[in-house]
C-alpha cells in the first residue's frame, strides 16, 4: 500500500483541499424531516454519502454521532466509511481516541487495521496523556499506510489552558508539534508529507506554534459555521495553507436533504478556498 501522505496528496491534486464532517446531530436530523433515529441517521448520513464522497477529498465522519445510537448507529458508522472509501475519497474518523499500552493498540487495531468493519484511511487522536501513549496507534499508522491527526491548537476557547501551559521553554502544544514532526522525519516517504497531521482549529487569530517543520497535512475545523472563512485560512497558515485541510460541517449539511443542493454548496466552498 502506498502511503498515506502519498494517497492523500494524489486526491487533493484532483479535488482540492476541502474536508466535509459528516455529523448527523439531531438538530441536522430534524431539519431534514427525519426522526431522530438509527434509521433517521443512516438516511442521512449516506445521503451525504452520496453527495460529497466523489466531490471532495477528504470526508470526515464523527464518530460521537454514530455511537449515540448504539450498535445500530456503529453499523451505519462502517456503512459510511466503506462509502467514503468505495468513492475514492480519503475517510477520516474523528474519534479523538487517546489511551495507553493495550488500549491504545486496540484503538489502533480497529481503526488503522486492513480488515476491520471500521478501518478508515486516518484517525484523529488525543496526545495529553503524553505523545508517547499514541506510540501503538503511530505503529500501526506506519505499518498499515494511514494517518494520525494529532489535536494540538484545537478551536474551542479552553483548549489553551493545556495547550499554551508551558513546560521548559516551549508550550505544551509546541512540543507535541515537535515530536510529531519527529515522526515524519523518520516515516515520510520522499516527495510525500508524512502520516502524522495536526489539528489546528480556524478560531484563532494566531497560530500560535511554530508549525514549519511539521511536514504533515494540517486538519482545520470551524470552516463555515463555526465563523472560518476561506480568506482566514490563507491568513494564517500563510506559505502553509498548501497543507491544509480545511473542514466544514454544517454549512454544507444545511443544504440537505436535496443531493444537488449539497453538491452546490460544496462546489461553492471549494471555489471559495482556491
Amino acid at each position: 500500500m502506498s502511503s498515506y501522505g502519498e494517497r492523500l496528496a494524489g486526491v487533493v491534486a484532483e479535488r482540492g483541499r476541502l474536508c466535509v464532517g459528516i455529523d448527523p446531530h439531531p438538530a441536522i436530523l430534524q431539519a431534514w424531516g427525519l426522526p431522530v433515529t438509527a434509521s433517521g441517521l443512516e438516511r442521512c448520513a449516506l445521503t451525504m454519502v452520496e453527495a460529497v464522497a466523489d466531490q471532495v477529498a477528504v470526508v470526515k465522519p464523527q464518530s460521537a454521532f454514530y455511537e449515540a445510537f448504539g450498535s445500530a448507529g456503529i453499523a451505519v458508522l462502517e456503512r459510511v466509511l466503506a462509502g467514503v472509501r468505495d468513492r475514492g475519497a480519503i475517510s477520516l474518523l474523528d474519534a479523538k481516541r487517546g489511551d495507553i499500552g493495550s488500549t491504545m493498540a486496540a484503538y489502533g487495531a480497529a481503526y488503522l487495521t486492513d480488515g476491520s468493519p471500521l478501518v478508515a484511511d486516518a484517525i484523529t487522536v488525543s496526545p495529553y496523556l503524553g505523545f508517547g501513549s499514541l506510540q501503538p496507534a503511530v505503529d500501526l499508522a506506519v505499518a498499515n499506510g494511514r494517518g494520525l491527526y494529532v489535536l494540538v491548537r484545537t478551536s474551542n476557547p479552553e483548549g489553551g489552558q493545556v495547550q499554551l501551559a508551558t513546560a521548559g521553554d516551549r508550550s505544551v502544544a509546541q512540543q507535541i508539534l515537535d515530536d510529531a514532526a519527529a515522526v515524519n522525519a523518520a516515516h515520510a516517504v520522499d516527495g510525500a508529507t508524512g502520516p502524522i497531521g495536526v489539528v489546528v482549529g480556524l478560531t484563532h487569530e494566531a497560530l500560535d506554534v511554530d508549525l514549519s517543520r511539521l511536514n504533515g497535512s494540517i486538519l482545520v475545523p470551524g470552516l463555515g459555521a463555526q465563523g472560518g472563512t476561506p480568506e482566514h485560512v490563507a491568513t494564517l497558515f500563510g506559505p502553509l495553507t498548501p497543507l491544509t485541510l480545511p473542514s466544514t460541517s454544517r454549512d454544507v449539511m444545511a443544504a440537505g436533504p436535496d443531493v444537488k443542493a449539497i453538491r452546490a454548496r460544496v462546489a461553492e466552498v471549494a471555489a471559495a478556498l482556491r
